[in-house]
C-alpha cells in the first residue's frame, strides 16, 4: 500500500502578504507558517555580495533608483536601512530551514561560484537548493559538483537529454498553468521531482496536487499549508523518484505572480 507524500510548500520570497519579500521578518514569518522552505532571490552588489533582491534595481521596493550592480554592500545597507539582507545573513537566520536560492539575470559562472561558496562558508550546502534557467544553473553545477538543483523550465517542449545530463536536476520547475497530467507523467518518468510556481488559489493548489506535484511555491504559503494538512496529501512517491526530504507586499491578485 502506498504511503501518504505530502507535498512540500515552499514560500515565495518569504511571506510576502505579511511582510516586504525577501527580507529577514518575511523569511522568519513563513517559517512560522509552516513552509517546509522559502525560495529567496540572490543577486551579486558590486564588491561580490550576494544579497537578496529579486530586481536588478532598488527602485520598486526601495525607492531607490540605483542598480544594484552599482552598489557596495555597504551602500545597499545605508539606501535600505539595512533591511537588505546578504545571502549569509539570510542563512543564519533560517538556520536549520531549506532554502531554495533563485538566481534572477543569469549570473555567469564567476558570479554562481561566489553565491556557492558563500553557502558553503555558511555551512549551509545540505539544506541549500539552487533554482533558475540553464545557463544559471550550468554554472551552479561547475561551481558545485554536489550541488541540489532545481531547473527552471519555461516551454512545454521537455528539455533536451544531453542538457539533463549536464546539470542534473534533482527538480524541474515549471510555471504551474503549463502543468497538467502528462506533464507531470513525463517530468517523474524521467527521473525528477516536479516543481511548480506560483499558484495562490485554493482552487489550483488542489488541482496540482491531484496531479501529483511534489512542490509548490506561492505567495499564500499558509493557505498551502493548511489545504495540505486537511487531507490534501497525495500517494506516492512517484515512480523512479527519490523521496523528497522533507514587498513592496504584492497586491492581492492571485495566480499572477511570477517566480524569480
Amino acid at each position: 500500500m502506498s504511503t501518504p507524500r505530502r507535498v512540500t510548500a515552499v514560500a515565495h520570497r518569504g511571506d510576502p502578504y505579511l511582510f516586504r519579500e525577501n527580507t529577514l521578518d518575511s523569511l522568519r514569518s513563513a517559517l512560522r507558517r509552516g513552509a517546509d522552505a522559502v525560495e529567496i532571490d540572490v543577486r551579486l552588489t558590486r564588491d561580490g555580495v550576494p544579497v537578496l533582491l529579486h530586481d536588478e534595481t532598488l527602485k520598486r521596493l526601495w525607492e531607490q533608483d540605483r542598480p544594484l550592480h552599482s552598489l557596495s554592500a555597504d551602500e545597499v545597507r545605508g539606501l535600505t536601512a539595512g533591511r537588505v539582507p546578504t545571502l549569509a545573513e539570510a542563512l543564519a537566520a533560517t538556520d536549520g530551514s531549506r532554502l531554495m536560492l533563485d538566481l534572477p539575470g543569469g549570473p555567469g559562472e564567476r558570479a554562481a561560484r561566489r553565491i556557492v561558496d558563500v553557502v558553503r562558508e555558511c555551512g549551509a550546502q545540505d539544506r541549500v537548493y539552487y533554482c533558475a534557467g540553464p545557463a544559471a544553473m550550468l554554472a551552479v553545477r561547475a561551481a558545485d559538483p554536489a550541488a541540489e538543483i532545481a531547473l527552471t523550465w519555461t516551454t512545454l517542449a521537455p528539455p533536451r537529454p544531453a542538457l539533463l545530463a549536464a546539470v542534473r536536476p534533482r527538480w524541474l520547475n515549471y510555471r504551474f498553468g503549463l502543468v497538467d497530467r502528462p506533464l507531470a507523467e513525463r517530468v517523474h518518468g524521467d527521473g525528477c521531482l516536479l516543481s511548480v510556481w506560483t499558484p495562490d488559489t485554493r482552487r489550483s493548489m488542489r488541482r496540482l496536487i491531484a496531479l501529483g506535484v511534489d512542490s509548490i511555491t506561492t505567495n499564500r504559503v499558509d493557505v498551502l499549508c493548511a489545504l495540505r494538512d486537511r487531507g490534501g496529501a497525495v500517494t506516492g512517491p512517484p515512480p523512479h523518484v527519490r523521496a523528497v526530504d522533507p514587498a513592496q507586499v504584492p497586491s492581492p491578485v492571485d495566480d499572477l505572480h511570477t517566480q524569480g
